[in-house]
C-alpha cells in the first residue's frame, strides 16, 4: 500500500522534484524509518567471508553444493537466496573462472528477476516509490558512461541466458541508468564496500551538504536516522557524496554522478572552504597563483585510489607509498597539514601502510588525520567514526590499550547516533572494548 511510513510523507521539494519530509518531530539519533532492499548483491571480494543472503560475516560458512561459489550461514539463508542464486549457479559452473559479470550487471539481473516474480505486487521497499519510477539520467550520460553501460549489458546477455526475461535495449539502458543514479553501496563499520543494493523509498531522499539524516545498513536493510533535530515540515536530506572537500569539488562530483548542482546554504556561502583549503603559514605569504596551481595538482592526484591500485597490481605497495610521500612533500610546501588535499593523500598512505602491515606508519598518518577530520566533517560522520575504529584497532594490535580504548569509545559515540545503540556493530564494539 502506498505512503504508509509513519511520520514521513512524499512531497514536491522546490527546485529538487520529489522528496520526503517529516510530519512529526525527530531528535538526533531517532530512527525515521528502515527499508529492506528491493534487490541486492554481495561484492565478489567478500565472497566466502560473508553470507550471500544476510551479509553476516562469520567463519565456517556453508558452500553451495553445486557451484561452490555461494556461501551461507545455514540452510535457511541458502533457501532464502535460491531465487537469486539460481540466476548465477549454472552459469558459474559453465564459465568457471571466466564468469565475471560486473557488480552492477549482477544487481540488474536480480532486479529483473524480482520484477518477473512480483509483476502486480508492491514490494515492502516500494511504499512511497515503485522501482519503475526511479529517476533515470540516460539522456545526460556521456559517451564513456554509455560505453560502460553497453559493456555491462553485453555481460548480462552473456552470463544470464537462462531464467531471465531480458527487456529490449532501450529499457535496459534506462534500468542501468536508474541503478547508476539510485544504487546504494552497503558498507561495513570501517566503510569498506560489502555490496550494492536498490532501495526505492530511500532513493526519494534528496541531497544536501548540510544533511538532516544519515543512511546506514543493518545486514541488507537500510536505516535512516536523524543527525539534526527535525520539526514537522522539515525535508529529509542526506549527503550523496563525501563532504570533506570544498564546494567546487563537491558540486563537480554531484554533476558528474547525479547531474545537478547543490544550492544548500553551505554551497551558497562556502563558509568552510577557507578552513578546508588552509595554506601553510610562511614568512612570505604564498601567491594566489601558486595556491591555484597546487589545487589543480591536488585535484589530479585526488582521482587516484592507491589501495585499489594495489588490488589491481598497478604498482608495488612500497612504490605507491613513495608516490604518496612525494605528493605530500610537494603539496606541503604550500598547504597546511589540515588542508583536505593533504588529508586525502595521508588517508591513501595510511591505507597502503595497513595493506603492508606497517602499523607504525598507519598510526603516524592516522594521528595527523583525526583532529582535522573531526573539525571538517559534519557531526556524526561515519568517515570520522571509521577512522577512530581503524586507529583503535591498530592501537590494540600494538598493545597500546589505553589509546585503543579511547579511540574505540570515540567511534562508539558517533555510531550510537548514526547506527542506533542496538546495532550489531555496536554490540560487537562493546565486546571488543570489554575484552580489554
Amino acid at each position: 500500500m502506498m505512503g504508509l511510513i509513519e511520520g514521513i510523507e512524499k512531497f514536491d521539494s522546490p527546485g529538487k522534484g520529489r522528496g520526503l519530509r517529516v510530519t512529526k518531530p525527530f531528535k538526533v539519533g531517532d530512527l525515521l524509518f528502515s527499508s529492506p532492499a528491493y534487490s541486492y548483491v554481495l561484492s565478489a571480494e567478500e565472497r566466502g567471508s560473508r553470507c550471500d543472503f544476510c551479509f553476516t560475516r562469520k567463519e565456517g560458512l556453508a558452500r553451495c553444493g553445486k557451484c561452490k561459489k555461494g556461501f551461507y550461514c545455514n540452510a535457511k539463508c541458502q533457501k532464502g537466496d535460491w531465487a537469486m542464486h539460481k540466476l548465477e549457479c549454472s552459469a558459474i559452473i559453465a564459465f568457471g573462472e571466466n564468469w565475471c559479470p560486473s557488480e552492477t550487471t549482477r544487481l540488474v539481473a536480480r532486479i529483473l528477476a524480482k520484477k518477473q516474480k512480483t509483476v502486480k505486487e508492491r514490494c515492502v521497499s516500494e511504499k512511497m516509490l515503485l522501482i519503475e519510477e526511479l529517476q533515470s539520467h540516460l539522456e545526460d550520460e556521456d559517451n564513456e558512461k554509455r560505453e560502460r553501460t553497453e559493456a555491462d549489458i553485453a555481460g548480462l546477455h552473456r552470463f544470464y541466458p537462462k531464467h531471465l526475461e531480458v527487456p529490449d535495449q532501450k529499457d535496459l539502458l534506462t534500468l542501468f541508468s536508474q541503478v547508476a543514479c539510485n544504487g546504494f553501496t552497503i558498507e561495513d563499520d570501517e566503510l569498506s564496500h560489502i555490496g550494492t543494493a536498490v532501495y526505492p523509498d530511500i532513493a526519494l531522499i534528496n541531497h544536501s551538504c548540510l544533511p538532516s539524516v544519515i543512511v546506514t545498513y543493518n545486514g541488507t536493510s537500510a536505516e535512516v536516522r536523524a543527525v539534526q533535530n527535525m520539526n514537522p515540515g522539515d525535508e529529509v536530506l542526506t549527503s550523496y557524496i563525501d563532504l570533506l572537500y570544498p564546494t567546487d569539488d563537491r558540486n563537480n562530483r554531484l554533476r558528474e554522478c547525479y547531474y545537478f548542482t547543490c544550492d544548500c546554504q553551505e554551497c551558497k556561502s562556502k563558509s568552510r572552504d577557507k578552513a578546508k583549503l588552509k595554506v601553510r603559514k610562511q614568512r612570505d605569504p604564498v601567491e594566489p597563483h601558486e595556491v591555484n596551481n597546487m589545487i589543480r595538482y591536488a585535484r589530479n592526484t585526488h582521482q587516484l585510489s592507491l589501495p585499489k591500485c594495489i588490488l589491481n597490481s598497478v604498482a608495488p605497495p612500497g612504490e605507491l607509498l613513495e608516490m604518496c610521500e612525494q605528493s605530500l612533500e610537494k603539496m606541503g610546501a604550500v598547504f597546511d597539514d589540515s588542508n583536505v588535499y593533504m588529508l586525502h593523500m595521508m588517508y591513501q598512505a595510511m591505507g597502503v601502510c595497513i595493506y603492508m602491515q606497517d602499523a607504525d606508519g598507519a598510526i603516524r598518518y592516522g594521528e595527523k588525520i583525526l583532529k582535522p577530520y573531526s573539525k571538517l566533517y559534519p557531526p556524526y560522520s561515519l568517515n570520522v567514526s571509521s577512522m577512530y575504529l581503524k586507529m583503535g584497532r591498530i592501537y590494540m594490535m600494538m598493545e597500546k590499550h589505553s589509546e585503543g580504548i579511547s579511540a574505540l569509545k570515540k567511534a562508539m559515540a558517533v555510531m550510537e547516533v548514526a547506527h542506533g545503540k542496538n546495532h550489531p556493530f555496536l554490540r560487537d564494539l562493546r565486546k571488543e572494548i570489554g575484552q580489554k
